[in-house]
């Protein structure tokens, strides 16, 4: 297992896994992730064996406190130097879940998110992975103004000032 930043030769492999990890409606696409690719390409951790791509967690960096659904859709909101890691998807490949790979990577966004700096970490999610995240330190913070792919998410803010961050499993 290997996890390392994306490169554009990745962009089609990316846009396979999400298109296996998310409803048509909720699925970046392949014009989303070359525009991300070419604007944060250091915000993308990929795992990979044996040069598969197995699973990924992307994201752009803003001041924002929580995500917008315009984030989205545009790469140019993009702030390298923010406060906040914000994280768009985690997307492990359906015959490669229920292996830890998707907390492996979710580490390693963390820990890179702390050493540039940041406040911490934002995400939405569906209530059924909202325990995924807690296990990361990550607070409900309620219903999301978000509508993406006309689903219902929770805001999730993992704080790194927060003594009480308690990471299992």
């Amino acid at each position: 297992m290997k996890i390392r930043t994306a490169m554009k030769k990745d962009l089609k492999e990316i846009a396979k896994v999400e298109a296996k990890c998310f409803p048509p409606a909720e699925a970046a696409t392949m014009e989303n992730f070359e525009e991300r690719l070419s604007v944060y390409p250091d915000h993308f951790w990929l795992l990979e064996q044996e040069g598969k791509i197995l699973a990924f967690i992307n994201g752009m960096v803003t001041n924002e406190e929580t995500i917008r659904d315009e984030m989205l859709e545009n790469a140019q909101l993009h702030e390298e130097d923010g406060d906040w890691q914000a994280i768009f998807g985690v997307n492990t490949l359906p015959e490669y879940r229920e292996n830890g790979y998707a907390s492996m990577l979710m580490e390693q966004v963390i820990a890179d998110a702390k050493a540039q700096g940041r406040k911490g970490c934002i995400l939405t999610c569906k209530k059924e992975l909202i325990p995924f995240y807690e296990r990361f330190g990550y607070q409900d913070e309620g219903l999301s103004a978000s509508v993406h792919g006309n689903a219902v998410w929770y805001d999730m803010r993992l704080r790194f000032d927060d003594p009480h961050r308690n990471t299992v499993y």
